[in-house]
């Protein structure tokens, strides 16, 4: 990396400026930051060197739930004691939560030193802002080197940036209707545009079973060879225990009928959709070689939110009175987390 003495920005302040203004940001201008193809990033990534190309990857895509099952993939990768990149978005506080190394936020100096080095080709290919991020993210993974990297979709996914990359599992989570002006009008056009992130011959986990969008991802897995693992088939989650600060959930394996439990930092019922999906996406990195023991499992359940530097997620801020953080960006989502509150209101948890 190059030091940030010089350059167009001389400070991070200057060059966040330049990354929500000078480029198109969805939140800022919607749907003319949507592109509808992936040209500008693999412009971007093969300015970068296809930096893709030089870590290992995990995809995340779905509606809700795709955030907390990075953040839960990624902790347990590294009590396993891999170096994990993690991409989200967006962001709560600061632009950098979105790059991720075993928890720890790129630096200000990176993301100044970034946008100093490739200004100019910046202003040539003229990428939205999330384009820009996601290859930031990449260049980021590739020259710290990481083990193996978690990575987020943005919004959809068959056309999301962060599908350029080509990962050892795919992990959908639920589907719900969300940015149907972009996506589509019925959940079977967003499963759709959610099953675009599987790839030829790349095994791919669906968080959820839901019948009316199931054959989506068979039709697509089956055209693509890729094999098909709905996880709610294998896993069964049971909660037997909960208070502010976390939820103890029994978990029952159908196919080995081995019994366990684990407990998550964190209140939400929703999250009872998410933990399969992470357990069968940890499966089958075992499969492929990765050394993951199941105390590593729980440890790094028991510890994700702490590890990750996850925010906004049943994040208790203080107690008396409760204060909790939660966030929810569709009906679906908002809907989960009313049902949650009504419970806290009636002293169930």
């Amino acid at each position: 990396m190059l030091s940030s003495g010089t350059g167009v920005f001389t400070s991070y302040e200057q060059a966040l400026k330049f990354l929500y203004e000078a480029l198109p940001m969805y939140q800022r201008v919607g749907i003319a930051a949507y592109k509808k193809d992936l040209s500008n990033t693999l412009k971007l990534c093969e300015m970068l060197g296809n930096p893709q190309e030089r870590f290992k990857s995990i995809h995340v895509a779905g509606t809700n739930g795709k955030g907390s099952s990075a953040h839960m993939i990624a902790a347990i990768l590294q009590t396993a004691g891999y170096k994990t990149g993690l991409y989200t978005s967006p962001h709560l506080k600061s632009f950098t939560e979105r790059i991720k190394i075993n928890g720890k936020e790129a630096s200000a100096n990176f993301v100044l030193d970034f946008l100093n080095r490739y200004h100019t080709d910046l202003e040539v290919i003229q990428p939205s802002f999330f384009e820009m991020t996601v290859a930031m993210a990449f260049d980021y993974f590739a020259c710290e080197k990481v083990d193996i990297a978690v990575i987020e979709v943005g919004l959809g996914g068959r056309l999301d940036s962060t599908n350029v990359i080509l990962p050892q599992v795919s992990l959908i989570t639920n589907i719900s209707l969300d940015h149907q002006h972009l996506l589509g009008n019925d959940l079977k056009s967003i499963a759709g545009e959610k099953a675009g992130i599987i790839k030829p011959f790349i095994p791919v986990v669906i968080s959820e079973r839901q019948l009316e969008i199931a054959e989506v991802f068979k039709q697509t897995a089956e055209s693509k060879d890729a094999p098909l693992y709905f996880a709610q088939d294998e896993y069964e989650i049971e909660k037997v225990g909960e208070d502010h600060n976390q939820v103890e959930l029994k978990v029952y394996h159908r196919s080995d009928q081995a019994r366990w439990k684990v407990t998550i930092p964190l209140q939400g019922d929703y999250q009872l959709r998410n933990v399969p999906g992470v357990l069968k996406t940890i499966a089958l990195l075992r499969e492929q070689g990765y050394e993951i023991g199941r105390e590593q499992v729980k440890q790094g359940l028991y510890e994700f939110t702490s590890i990750t530097g996850l925010k906004g997620r049943w994040q208790i801020l203080g107690k008396d009175p409760l204060i909790i953080c939660d966030t929810g960006h569709n009906l679906a989502a908002v809907q989960n987390l009313v049902q949650q509150l009504r419970s806290a209101r009636q002293g169930k948890l």
